[in-house]
C-alpha cells in the first residue's frame, strides 16, 4: 500500500527553523515528483514547494522563497522541507504529496497520493 508519512512539525518561535520529512512506504519515490502543501485554519490549501523525481528541478511559492528549501534523498526514500525564518503566518498543517512523473519539471498541481499532514505552529 502506497503511504506517505510526514514528520518534524511542532511549535516554534518566530524566526526559528524546522525540518519536515516525508517518508514513503510501499513504493519507491525515485520516479515521483513530490510536493509540499499547507492549509491554515479557514484558508484554502496552498502549494508551498515541489521537487522533480531527479531532484534537478524545484519550485517555491513566493511566500516562502528565500526561507524554505526542498530536497530529497532517494536512497532514504524521503523528501525534506527545511523551513527557516518562520513567521506566524506559516502556521498550518503541512502535507506532502506524490505524483508519478519520471521526467520533467515539477508543478504544484495534480498530485495523486497524500500524507496525513503534520502541524506547524509558529508562535511566541
Amino acid at each position: 500500500q502506497l503511504q506517505l508519512v510526514e514528520s518534524g512539525g511542532g511549535l516554534v518561535q518566530p524566526g526559528g527553523s524546522l525540518r519536515l520529512s516525508c517518508a514513503a512506504s510501499g513504493f519507491t519515490l525515485d520516479y515521483y515528483a513530490i510536493g509540499w502543501f499547507r492549509q491554515a485554519p479557514g484558508k484554502e490549501r496552498e502549494g508551498v514547494s515541489c521537487i522533480s523525481s531527479s531532484g534537478g528541478s524545484t519550485n517555491l511559492a513566493g511566500s516562502v522563497a528565500g526561507r524554505f528549501t526542498i530536497s530529497r534523498d532517494n536512497a532514504k526514500n524521503t523528501v525534506y522541507l527545511q523551513m527557516s525564518s518562520l513567521k506566524p503566518e506559516d502556521t498550518a498543517i503541512y502535507y506532502c504529496a506524490a505524483v508519478l512523473k519520471p521526467r520533467g519539471r515539477c508543478t504544484l498541481r495534480d498530485y495523486n497520493y497524500w500524507g496525513q499532514g503534520t502541524q506547524v505552529t509558529v508562535s511566541s
